[in-house]
């Protein structure tokens, strides 16, 4: 007999019972032109002058990014679409009848157009237009691969039970008197990939019990940056897809809109190799704590590969980390 037989305990999977991933068009980028709280775009009166304020200060940046993404090989063009998230997860100030078109027409008074409209709650929630599918953000808490620091021991629990991700060393609990244990002393936290000094971040993911969970904002976030760089997938299927949507015609019910909308005919997909948001700075903590996020984010291999045969035929090298496809702007004054 050629070969040698498998071993009693090696496990046999039908090639036909896997899911196929779905593929995905892809812009080169996605660029978010905001990303705001409902209560800074529901505050009566004022809201049409502050939105205004807002998309004015966008635009020149928006307009750098644009421009620095540059001609493609053969003199292509390239794909860029826009995006605007709305917060309807934390708090429901107003409707989307009565929020979103005066937001889209300071966006174009400011020359410019938002292609793709989402929910924030679109990442914690199932996806309605799939019944049994799971939530994002839950799927993507399990796919959670804490980075053990050096010289860790595994006393702290999971950050499934624990709800908080960090990125390196915390400070050790005293766990016993100092009576007893002169070594019992003080120990400051550390970064795992310091350069010199450490920027040690410890980030709260949810609270509330497993069955009520409230995810955080920087949780959300990272879910939204994971989908916009089409690396989800709910059991090979895409996730978050959007839908034409006529932007003359919003409801009055959140939950009656889907979670990304297509208000653009023929815009650059949704998703995109690369991301860049323009946000106020008060984000910027959020945003690292974002970085910290996907960078303990264990994807799917074929999603991954996906990607890159995808935009390796289009000569549109990609780094191998997912952290350093996303990018931001923080204008001063925004």
């Amino acid at each position: 007999m050629k070969g040698a037989l498998p071993d009693e305990g090696t496990p046999f999977r039908e090639t036909s019972a896997e899911p196929p991933t779905a593929s995905v068009p892809f812009s080169h980028l996605s660029l978010e032109l905001g990303h705001l709280y409902m209560e800074d775009v529901a505050d009566g009166p004022a809201r049409p002058d502050r939105l205004a304020r807002h998309f004015a200060a966008v635009r020149p940046w928006a307009d750098a990014v644009r421009a620095g993404v540059g001609p493609l090989p053969g003199g292509r063009r390239p794909r860029i679409s826009t995006c605007f998230l709305v917060d309807d997860y934390f708090s429901r100030l107003a409707t989307p009848a009565e929020l979103v078109p005066p937001l889209l027409a300071a966006a174009r008074e400011a020359g410019l157009a938002i292609d793709y409209l989402a929910r924030e709650s679109g990442c914690a929630a199932p996806d309605p237009a799939r019944p049994g599918s799971a939530p994002l953000a839950e799927s993507v808490l399990h796919r959670l691969v804490e980075s053990p620091p050096p010289g860790s021991t595994g006393y702290r629990p999971p950050v499934g039970r624990t709800g908080w991700l960090t990125n390196g060393r915390r400070t050790p609990s005293r766990r016993t008197s100092a009576a007893l244990d002169a070594s019992d002393v003080w120990q400051p936290p550390s970064e795992t990939l310091a350069r010199g000094h450490s920027v040690f971040m410890d980030v709260e993911l949810f609270s509330g019990p497993e069955d009520d969970r409230t995810w955080s904002c920087a949780f959300l976030a990272s879910v939204w940056q994971l989908a916009r760089l089409g690396l989800l997938r709910d059991n090979g299927r895409a996730v978050l897809t959007p839908v034409a949507w006529d932007p003359a015609a919003f409801p009055a019910d959140w939950d009656a809109l889907p979670p990304v909308v297509q208000l653009t005919p023929g815009a650059a997909p949704f998703t995109a190799y690369g991301t860049c948001s323009v946000l106020p700075g008060r984000f910027l903590p959020v945003e690292h704590a974002v970085r910290v996020v996907l960078d303990q984010v264990q994807l799917e291999p074929d999603v991954l590969d996906q990607v890159a045969r995808r935009s390796a035929a289009e000569e549109y090298p990609l780094p191998a980390g997912v952290v350093e496809r996303t990018s931001y702007v923080f204008p001063p004054g925004l």
